[in-house]
This record gives structure tokens, C-alpha cells and sequence, in this order.
């Protein structure tokens, strides 16, 4: 009551009375009767255009059933009321607030987000037991520099805004730990930041930042650093001097090469994917003994330093997509790791087959490499196609040995066809043609339909598929990722032992619906294209596929019947302008989003 006694100091009648022309409260009179009890009021998702004054006024104003009611004897007892200390308005449609707002001081949660505000009001700096303010979901361009007086403020949620700067007060809010600014339009932040040494979350993500300020190093509570989808080329070193930092997302930037982290300790979490990092080195990993997760997907890595091995607590390591043509045998003897993701690289010494069985067996592969190594100390190298002199043209031992048709990184229009005039009467079950410029897929593939089952187009120029392809009755594994694609043909129907294909980084709008009619299908990837919906039925039918990838494509909603397609064991769908399911969700995995989208499904 000490608020309301404060409103009334000024004008002794002010409870007391209605303006004539001043509408009745557009909420039902209950939910004000229990907010006077209870201190807090819902009002999310009732369309309003605007708060009803008799909100901002519910601590001050007489209520109704008082004209009514003057026995101290009643059983509702109106004049013992408590002050509003939790006001929820999301999901409405408001364009601004009153500064009335300034009549609830007792507020510690205010929740505005999901609206169509474009501004705060600057009595919000009133609200001087504020510990939580949601704004998210709206239209901000600014922030009132009065919010940077709000001292006992804990959580401040501004993402999907139109934020182009911060406030440099925001270092004022000492008290400040989580602040979420992700999906706005920033180009940097203030060095201000440096004072928020109480904060454990900062979420910068789907910004415009080019860099980060040294200062950010002062924020020695900081947990969790979020800057995926940025700008950033490079990261301060001071940044490794985060000594409570446990969780790093750097993902979808421009670096070149990562940090060093003398000082992280406590770092469970690095997520890399989607850059440019071409080099992996001790450096890099020996002081991350607390690491679990080591997220490298979509780099330009050629190789693992056999330090990896230090991350003795190492769960998850997510190589897929770069260009490792090896592995340390020593990956083999991580004792906690329980998902090594090597997809899209081109491996020579592993056979497909044992990469094909999973993490378990591909570790328990290279730990008997290891022994191999010890009884055999005196053994030169295997000679493989990748010991022969890289100026040889044609690849005699590759095609004879290991039956593989090798001609990639030649940047070549067209493949020679003195390359499949060597192959002979010989079976090649293996072509790879990455990594040329290849406009059209070579007429002569066709030649090798007999024995070939595996073949790598992958990172030319391909925008369309001929029907060469098509008659590889014997192919299970497909890669034409990185090309120009929209469509593929329907006669990829007939390829009935096709297992895996990869079409990640093309063009496709649609779910190429030919897939759907393909049964023996186990792992679809199709991230990074534009596709906007997928038929779950359909899915559901392919009772084979197991990994569907679909991150960071056009999808607008994700249909709760995906849910019943229990087989899936691996489905990917970050990175899509979809509000539901929730990140917290798509976080837990499989399993959980699966469990999550069947609960959606009506009944």
C-alpha cells in the first residue's frame, strides 16, 4: 500500500473519483480483483490496443465493489490490497505504453514482449524495484537512457528489435545478468559493457558486428557469449580471459582461425561452425580440459592435430563439412566421446562402410589402427592415391587398387576423357569430380553404372542433374552439395539403393518431392538452402530415414504430424524463421523436438 499512499500525496481525492468521460476497464472486473490480491495481472494475448487506465491506476482508484460492499465484516475484503508487483501484456497489440506507468513502482516484472511498441517510455525509469523487463518481439529503434537508472534490474530481454545502438549508460546496470540483444541491427558495442560484471548471459546474435570491445573481458561472471551470425573477422584476445565463461557461440562469422583460451577453464561449450578457420592446432586446445562440446562444421580444416586427445572430456565433435582426408588414430581413445560427425569430408583412409556404423565403431576402427601401429613399427606408410605425386594426371594405383576414380580439385570445365578411357575393364565403385567447375555431369559417368556406388560432385557448378545419373542402379551415396541446383529430375526414382545423399548449399525453394519416392533413403541433407515447407506424411512413409538436416532454410512453421516420424534419429532445423519449436527446445535434441511437436498435434 506504501505506492498507493504515495499516488494519493499529491491530491487527496485522487481515489476517490472517475472523470466523467473516462471509459469502464476493458478487462474483466475478476482478473483486477485477484491482481489487487495477489500482486500480479495477466493480460497476454486479450488484443488490446492499448492498457486500460483503471491497470495503471489499480493500486490507486477505489474499486468498484467497495460502492457495493462497506461492511469491515465482508468477506471480500477490498481495502486489503496488495501492490502490483508483476504486470504481463505480451502478445497484444500495443504501439506504446503510457508513461502512467510510472503509478506501478512496486514492479518487478514487467513483460511488453510480442507487441508493436517502437519506443519505451521514459517513466520506466520510476520503476525502481524493476528486475525483469521483457521488450522483445517489437519495433524498438532506442532505448531510453532513464532505463539505464533501473539499478535492481536482473534480466533485460531486447531481441527482435530494430535496435542500430545501445545507450552508453547500459553499463549502469550493475545489477544486470542476462541481456539479450540478439536479432536486432547492431554494428557495435559500447565499451560501457565493461561494468557489467554481475552479468552470466549476453546474447549478441543475428547482429551486424564486425568486432567485440576488449572491455568485454571485465565481465568476469560471464557463463554464456552468444555472437552466431555476426560480422566478426576476428576476436579480441582479451576474450580468453574470461575465467567463468562456459559457453561460446561464434557460429555463422568470418573467422579465419580461432583464439587461443589460457584463462577458460570452465569452457564446456565452443560452437565455431559456419566460418572460415583453416588451421586446428595445440595451441587452440590445450588449456580446454573442461570442454564437452567442440562445434567445427562448414570450415576449411584439412586436418586434426593429434592433441585432440587432451579433451579427455570431449562428448560431441562436429567436423562435418570441411576437408579432412584424415583422422589421428589417437580420436580413437576420447573415453567420454559419443558423437563424432564427420559428413562431407573427403576421407580417404577410412572406408566408408566403417564410417557408416556410427561414432562407437568408427573409434573402436581407429583404436585398432593404433595397434596396428605398434606391432608394425617398421612398416612404411600404406600407399594410398594420396602418396602418389600430385601432378600425376591419372591415378592408375587409385583406379586399380582401391577402385577409385579420382579427378577433383583440377578447377576443371569438363573431365578428360583420357580419365575414364584409364578405368579400363576395371570395377570402380568410387568417383569423386569435386571441387572443378563443372557445368553438366560427364555424359561417360554412365559407362561405370555397373560398379560404381559412390560418387562426389560436390562444390561445382552443376544446375541441373542429366539423366546420366539416374541409371547408377547401384549408387548409395550421392554428393552434389555446394552447385546451383533448384529441381532434381523424378527419374531419380530408379535409383532404389541410394542411402545417403547430400544437397546442402544449393538453391532448392522446395523439398525435391522425388525424394519422398525413394524407400532405401537413411540420410537426407539439405541445410542451407531456401526450402519453405516439407510434407510430413510423406516423410513419415520413408521408414528408413533416420538424419534429416534442414538447417538454415526458409521454413515458416514446422508441422506438429513431423512428430510421428519416430525413426528419425538425427533432425536438424536451426537456423529457420520459425517461432516454434523454441531454441530451448531445438537444444535438447532429437527425441525432445519430436516429443514436443506430437504434443502440438490436434486432436
Amino acid at each position: 500500500m506504501a505506492a498507493a499512499r504515495r499516488g494519493r500525496a499529491g491530491d487527496p481525492r485522487a481515489g476517490f473519483r472517475r472523470d466523467a468521460g473516462e471509459p469502464g476497464p476493458a478487462v474483466p472486473q475478476g482478473l483486477i480483483r485477484a491482481a489487487r490480491k495477489s500482486g500480479q495481472l495477466n493480460l497476454a494475448g486479450r488484443d488490446l490496443s492499448e492498457v486500460p487506465a483503471s491497470v495503471w491506476r489499480i493500486n490507486l482508484d477505489i474499486p468498484e465493489e467497495a460502492h457495493q460492499n462497506l461492511s469491515f465484516g465482508a468477506t471480500d475484503r477490498w481495502w486489503e490490497q496488495t501492490d502490483l508487483t508483476k504486470l504481463i501484456l505480451a502478445s497484444n497489440k500495443l504501439q506504446c505504453l503510457s508513461e502512467d506507468v510510472r503509478l506501478l513502482p512496486a514492479l518487478t516484472v514487467l513483460d511488453v514482449h510480442d507487441n508493436q511498441l517502437t519506443s519505451i517510455p521514459s517513466a520506466i525509469g520510476f520503476l525502481e524495484n524493476l528486475q525483469k523487463l521483457n521488450v522483445s518481439h517489437n519495433k524498438l529503434k532506442n532505448i531510453p537512457e532513464e532505463l539505464t537508472q533501473l539499478r535492481h534490474l536482473k534480466s533485460l530481454l531486447l531481441q527482435h528489435n530494430e535496435l542500430s545502438h545501445l545507450p552508453d549508460g547500459l553499463g549502469q546496470l550493475t545489477s544486470l545478468e542476462e541481456l539479450d540483444l540478439s536479432n536486432n541491427q547492431l554494428t557495435t558495442i559500447p565499451p560501457s559493457f565493461a561494468s557489467l560484471t554481475s552479468l552470466v548471459r549476453l546474447n549478441l546474435a543475428h547482429n551486424q558486428l564486425k568486432n567485440l570491445p576488449a572491455e568485454i573481458s571485465a565481465m568476469k561472471s560471464l557463463k554464456q557469449l552468444d555472437c552466431t551470425k555476426n560480422q566478426l573477422e576476428t576476436i579480441p584476445s582479451e576474450l580468453a580471459s574470461l575465467a567463468s565463461l562456459e559457453q561460446l557461440y561464434l557460429r555463422k562469422n568470418k573467422l579465419q582461425y580461432l583464439p587461443e583460451f589460457p584463462s577458460c577453464k570452465l569452457l564446456k561449450e565452443l560452437h565455431v561452425g559456419e566460418n572460415q578457420i583453416e588451421v586446428l592446432s595445440a595451441e587452440h586446445l590445450k588449456h580446454l580440459n573442461s570442454l564437452c562440446v567442440l562445434e567445427l562444421r562448414d570450415n576449411k580444416l584439412k586436418s586434426l592435430p593429434d592433441e585432440i586427445t587432451l579433451l579427455q572430456g570431449l562428448e560431441r565433435l562436429d567436423l562435418t563439412n570441411n576437408d579432412i582426408s584424415s583422422l589421428p588414430c589417437a580420436l580413437g581413445n576420447l573415453p567420454q566421446l559419443k558423437l563424432l560427425a564427420l559428413e562431407g569430408n573427403p576421407l580417404r583412409t577410412i572406408r566408408r562402410d566403417v564410417l557408416q556404423k556410427g561414432t562407437q565403431e568408427l573409434l573402436k576402427y581407429l583404436r585398432s589402427k593404433i595397434q596396428d601401429d605398434i606391432t608394425s613399427p617398421n612398416e612404411g606408410s600404406p600407399v594410398t592415391a594420396m602418396t602418389l605425386p600430385s601432378e600425376s594426371r591419372i591415378n592408375i594405383h587409385a583406379i586399380t587398387a582401391l577402385k577409385v576414380l579420382e579427378y577433383s580439385e583440377k578447377r576443371a570445365a569438363e573431365i578428360p576423357d583420357e580419365i575414364f578411357n584409364a578405368v579400363g575393364s576395371n570395377s570402380v565403385t568410387t568417383v569423386n569430380f569435386s571441387k572443378n567447375q563443372l557445368n553438366e555431369i560427364p555424359k561417360r559417368i554412365v559407362e561405370l553404372k555397373e560398379s560404381v556406388c559412390d560418387v562426389n560432385l560436390g562444390f561445382n557448378k552443376l544446375s541441373s542433374i542429366s539423366l546420366e545419373l539416374c541409371v547408377l542402379h547401384k549408387l548409395t551415396y550421392l554428393d552434389i552439395r555446394n552447385n546451383f541446383l533448384t529441381s532434381l529430375p523424378e527419374e531419380m526414382e530408379a535409383l532404389i539403393r541410394l542411402q545417403i545423399i547430400n544437397l546442402c548449399f544449393n538453391r532448392f525453394k522446395i523439398f525435391p518431392n522425388v525424394l519422398y519416392r525413394i524407400p532405401t533413403l537413411e540420410t537426407i541433407l539439405l541445410s542451407n538452402n531456401q526450402v519453405g515447407s516439407i510434407d510430413p506424411l510423406q516423410i513419415r512413409k520413408m521408414d528408413k530415414l533416420g538424419t534429416l538436416d534442414l538447417q538454415n532454410n526458409d521454413l515458416l512453421q514446422v508441422p506438429p504430424e513431423l512428430g510421428n516420424c519416430v525413426n528419425l534419429r538425427t533432425l536438424l532445423l536451426e537456423g529457420n524463421p520459425f517461432r516454434t519449436p523454441r531454441g530451448a527446445i531445438l537444444t535438447k535434441g532429437t527425441a525432445a523436438i519430436l516429443e514436443y511437436l506430437r504434443s502440438r498435434i490436434p486432436t
